[in-house]
């Protein structure tokens, strides 16, 4: 955790508005992409986000201080995005296709412009993301938070684990499991991915 991080949390435990706004814009776009690839519609997203934030601003007091608060806001965006999903009682839509990432470890915050690809890689990798997203949409919501945090978001096992207050083992298996889903779909484009790999 670094030093800097360490006096935002100090000056949110003290109640600082100011810290929390600065919380709320160095974290609003990982929080509202998470929440995007959960629930499936910008609109939603919104809402989820914005229920993130009010609970980490009504919960605070609750943080361990010691503990990485990225993670933190990570379990609480995978906990309003599962109650939001159960309150609207059905499947996520397929995201808008300006919401799709550009390929499979891409990401919309740092994915490469379409205009700056050949069309025909352009059109290769839509197709293939967009059965990406298909395919997450048959895996349990656990199985694909896990899937996003290692492949969207890039974070280790053990950052996984304490997003997701999961054993390391847990992690494993649920990547392991949704991969394997994701492979069935897959297997046109003979996508290599590797669950078992060590992150951490």
């Amino acid at each position: 955790m670094v030093t800097n991080e360490q006096e935002l949390i100090q000056r949110l435990a003290l109640g600082d508005r100011s810290a929390f706004r600065e919380m709320v814009e160095i974290h609003k776009k990982k929080i509202y992409f998470l929440a995007l690839d959960m629930v499936g519609n910008p609109a939603d997203a919104e809402d989820v986000s914005q229920e993130v934030f009010l609970r980490v601003f009504r919960s605070f007091k609750t943080f361990n201080q010691d503990a990485r608060l990225g993670a933190w806001l990570y379990r609480i965006t995978y906990n309003a995005s599962i109650d939001h999903l159960r309150k609207r009682a059905v499947t996520p839509e397929p995201m808008a296709d300006e919401a799709l990432e550009a390929g499979f470890r891409s990401h919309p915050q740092i994915a490469e412009p379409q205009a700056s690809l050949d069309p025909a890689v352009a059109a290769e990798r839509g197709l293939l993301q967009d059965r990406i997203e298909k395919a997450l949409g048959n895996v349990s919501p656990r199985e694909k938070a896990v899937f996003l945090l290692r492949h969207y978001e890039d974070l280790s096992l053990r950052e996984i684990a304490e997003s997701l207050e999961l054993t390391v083992g847990s992690v494993k298996s649920y990547l392991f499991r949704a991969v394997r889903k994701l492979r069935t779909e897959l297997v046109p484009y003979q996508t290599d991915v590797n669950p078992e790999a060590s992150h951490d």
